[in-house]
């Protein structure tokens, strides 16, 4: 059975890449820990537009938190271990660890990261690319 989707189209050439990417990211969808939100912060003084990635971490340390980026592919883990030595009657809060990933599309960097007030920040910069025409020349075969 042949597969067919909107990027399959003979005018498309080279997008085969996509595909497998919005693949990937509506697997990495499902999971809804932690919950994070996505803001654009404006360019200005020279300076490009950047995404913020604000996730909750309450409860978790720095050095608890490992952000990582291995090609287009930005990684946030979290790892917290069980206290033992604590004697709880109740546990509402559970020691767990969590991995959500975000597909960057090319280009794309990383600026920084920010923990404060249990919300870990990440900023990535989008820079704008220069609008290039570029003119073809014909050679006659004849």
């Amino acid at each position: 059975m042949v597969r067919v989707t909107a990027l399959s189209s003979p005018f498309l050439l080279g997008f085969d890449g996509i595909e497998r990417a919005l693949d990937k990211a509506s697997k990495s969808a499902a999971d809804g820990y932690p919950p994070y939100n996505i803001e654009r912060i404006a360019a200005r003084d020279g300076s490009p537009e950047v995404l913020r990635i604000t996730l909750a971490v309450a409860g978790f340390a720095q050095d608890q938190i490992e952000v990582t980026q291995e090609e287009n592919q930005l990684a946030i883990r979290g790892r917290q271990q069980d206290d033992k030595s604590r004697d709880y009657l109740h546990r509402g809060i559970a020691a767990r660890q969590f991995q959500r990933s975000f597909l960057l599309a090319e280009g794309m960097q990383v600026r920084g990261a920010e923990l404060a007030n249990g919300l870990l920040s990440i900023d990535v910069a989008r820079p704008q690319p220069e609008r290039t025409v570029k003119k073809i020349n014909i050679v006659a075969r004849d």
